[in-house]
């Protein structure tokens, strides 16, 4: 997709409700409210999938969530996520010559592999806690773990099996999603930054935003923008504490197809849970569909500093080894970061903000924006159109006390 030529600029538009975003939560969202026959318009500082979105391995999990509103929220993500891909692809298959890229959804499965007694030990205990919640998790010997990844390494303490993680393309999914929600009426404006509120009542209502390309007026306003969530909610009066939160990949060239499964090591939980703000890695390991392993994974706030750092990436490969001997020698010839938006309380922020009548939000989901986008899209679209949610809201909300903590209080807009 392309910006509107200068000439063309807007000079104001009306909907029902702006989304500011046009990652795969704001394209999840948009798509759930034009299915629910709202007039939406899209807005974007960039292009579609240009950020978090374009930067993800597309994973959909539910192994690395223990029990709580997320697992909750992946769970029904996980129903929603196969029904989703065959109505685009239906909706799709014409318009397009040879028809729209597929979306490459896989119910590959997750492994995640402890290999020490004491990690084993962690790793039996969160498995169990996650049995309880509904999840299919089977732990695994040394010899059943190979069984499934025979280039494992031999020093396995205990593995479980997860067969319900799946993978999807992350940019074909959002553009997929931004292509439904447009044959129903949807605009997406990209090269589009959010300048101000419009606001009514003397400044208590939000009735839309300016933006870089002109006015958009709108009953209601969802900020979906990723890790610019923060700074999106700020300039529009009602700051939410969205941070930044820097991921780097490893892309090595393609190889014989060695890796099934969504490798990880048990380490891999605690880190996403932390909120530590320096420099963690744990091991992740994956094979794509065009036949690269994606190896990851590093967590660390540094603002948007983009820079490459070799100890990074040094730190990456040495964990790949240690799950996978073989992959010793296989080029690598990129690496690519991008920015997850993290939270302090570590969920994800889907519902109106009392602070503002008019502004709600869909962001925070860290590394699990693009497995949660379904269920995130319908849960804001059930609350904004007046139907009953099929997760807890509450639980979501900008006014739950572990978020609230974070506000200074909800008694009203920030100046």
């Amino acid at each position: 997709m392309t910006a509107t030529p200068p000439s063309r600029r807007p000079s104001g538009r009306a909907a029902d409700v702006v989304v500011v975003g046009a990652g795969v939560v704001g394209a999840a969202v948009a798509r759930s409210l034009a299915v629910g026959g709202a007039r939406v318009v899209v807005v974007d500082r960039s292009e579609a999938a240009g950020g978090t979105s374009g930067s993800g391995e597309g994973n959909l999990l539910v192994s690395d969530k223990g029990p709580g509103a997320e697992l909750a929220m992946a769970q029904r993500a996980v129903r929603l996520w196969p029904d989703l891909a065959a109505e685009l692809r239906e909706e799709l298959r014409t318009g397009l010559p040879g028809g729209f890229p597929d979306l490459e959804l896989e119910p590959k499965g997750g492994l995640v592999v402890a290999t020490t007694d004491g990690g084993a030990s962690a790793l039996r205990a969160f498995a169990a806690t996650q049995r309880l919640a509904g999840v299919r998790a089977t732990e695994l010997d040394a010899a059943g773990a190979r069984a499934l990844e025979p280039g494992l390494t031999h020093d396995v303490a205990l593995a479980v099996h997860y067969p319900d993680d799946a993978q999807v393309q992350p940019v074909v999914a959002t553009e997929a999603l931004l292509a439904s929600a447009r044959r129903r009426g949807a605009v997406v404006l990209t090269g589009a930054q959010v300048t101000g509120p419009l606001l009514a009542e003397g400044g208590a209502r939000l009735t839309g935003v300016r933006t870089s390309r002109g006015d958009v007026a709108a009953g209601a306003v969802v900020v979906a923008a990723g890790p610019w969530s923060g700074e999106v909610s700020a300039v529009l009066g009602a700051p939410l504490p969205v941070l930044p939160r820097r991921g780097v990949v490893l892309v090595t060239t393609r190889q014989p197809h060695q890796v099934f499964r969504k490798v990880y090591d048990a380490d891999y939980v605690g880190a996403v849970g932390s909120g530590d703000a320096d420099l963690q890695t744990s091991t992740v390991v994956e094979s794509t569909a065009a036949g690269t392993i994606l190896i990851g994974s590093s967590r660390e706030r540094v603002g948007f500093d983009a820079a490459l750092r070799v100890e990074v990436l040094r730190r990456l490969a040495a964990g790949a080894l240690t799950l996978f001997p073989g992959l010793a020698g296989v080029p690598v010839m990129r690496s690519y970061g991008g920015f997850r938006p993290y939270v302090p309380d570590h969920l994800p922020v889907a519902g109106p903000d009392p602070r503002l009548p008019g502004l709600w939000h869909a962001t925070g989901h860290e590394g699990a924006g693009i497995g949660l986008a379904p269920a995130t899209g319908e849960l804001v679209a059930d609350l904004l159109l007046g139907r009953d949610p099929a997760l807890d809201a509450a639980a979501f909300s900008v006014s739950r006390p572990s978020l609230a903590a974070h506000l200074g209080g909800l008694g009203g807009a920030a100046a």
